[in-house]
């Protein structure tokens, strides 16, 4: 080997010694400002599940329940939140309904303090008879049945399923119809990598949540430290990351339209009009299929429009379900 080409190996080596150093420091630093191991619900407790908070033992798990308000009123409202979110989505609306209504949000199997199902099924029969479980424990025997998101879905499923217990339905940005999305939030994206879902088991960002966060809303800047806060935290407890992939894996994709055609119950479709999750164009076919539905399209908000502006959108269930 001649002298020049030993010379130019040397510093191929040194460059990739250097770089190698590099990545070895990125990933140190990585690795120290993102290790996240799980949280116990005692841990998480304190600030996320403060009265009225309870947990009550269903189908093999503790599941965190706020239930509120009126105790005779003969049909009480009964929330159910979307993807990685949790029964605090409903806070806005809970704190305007409580007065004169009894409100009720559980965190569901998999998200929030609940945590887990022993089962692993995250199919959306299993939601649906999950929330019927609910109702039974509670003695409800008819509700109104709110959902944002996946949670609307299992809203408009448990009345399919169970007519006789829902007398109205509310389903905010509602999902159900193959997922058309223009923009995914980056965690849902990671947690349906196999490889890198198993390195989340100990690593999270909070950038990655707020990044999230900020997608599914139609004006990002709402987004505050708290409330990232909120999802960051929630998202730690443990299981819940183990358990967001198989939901994933779950999820149906046939049409619905036939199914609800069936719904027989007066329905208040909300849709956010900046939602990039599920396509407002959605909303518009689940007012074609729900005979005599009323569809409400909040142009500035996203799927999450409870939690972006709870005092407007909680406004048009008043008179919905306000004689």
């Amino acid at each position: 080997m001649s002298a020049v080409r030993r010379a130019s190996l040397k510093r191929a080596l040194r460059w990739l010694g250097a770089l190698a150093g590099l990545v070895a420091l990125l990933s140190g630093w990585l690795v120290a400002h993102s290790w996240a191991p799980d949280r116990t619900v005692a841990e998480l407790s304190a600030r996320w599940a403060p009265p009225p908070s309870q947990f009550i033992a269903l189908q093999g798990m503790q599941v965190h329940l706020r239930d509120e308000g009126r105790r005779d009123d003969p049909q009480p409202i009964v929330l159910i939140h979307g993807t990685s979110a949790s029964l605090h989505t409903w806070e806005g609306w809970r704190a305007s309904l409580r007065d004169t209504r009894r409100v009720i949000s559980m965190d569901l199997p998999a998200f929030g303090l609940t945590g887990p199902a022993p089962d692993g099924d995250y199919s959306i029969e299993r939601y649906s008879g999950f929330v019927l479980a609910l109702l039974d424990h509670l003695a409800l025997r008819q509700v109104v049945l709110g959902g944002n998101s996946p949670g609307g879905e299992v809203a408009w499923n448990v009345a399919l399923a169970a007519p006789q217990r829902v007398s109205r339905l509310i389903l905010v940005d509602a999902g159900g119809f193959p997922l058309r999305p223009q923009s995914v939030p980056l965690g849902f994206r990671l947690a349906r990598l196999p490889p890198v879902n198993r390195v989340m088991a100990n690593l999270l960002p909070r950038a990655l949540i707020e990044s999230s966060v900020r997608n599914v809303f139609g004006e990002p800047d709402r987004v505050t430290a708290g409330l990232v806060d909120r999802y960051y935290e929630l998202t730690l407890r443990q299981g819940n990351r183990a358990a967001l992939p198989l939901r994933f894996a779950q999820l149906r994709s046939d049409d619905p339209r036939g199914r609800l055609r069936k719904l027989a119950q007066p329905a208040l479709i909300l849709r956010g009009g900046r939602d990039r999750l599920i396509p407002p164009s959605d909303g518009a076919a689940f007012a074609a299929a729900i005979a005599g539905s009323r569809l409400l399209v909040f142009d500035d908000l996203g799927d999450v429009p409870q939690e972006e502006d709870a005092p407007r959108t909680v406004a048009a269930v008043r008179r919905f379900i306000e004689p």
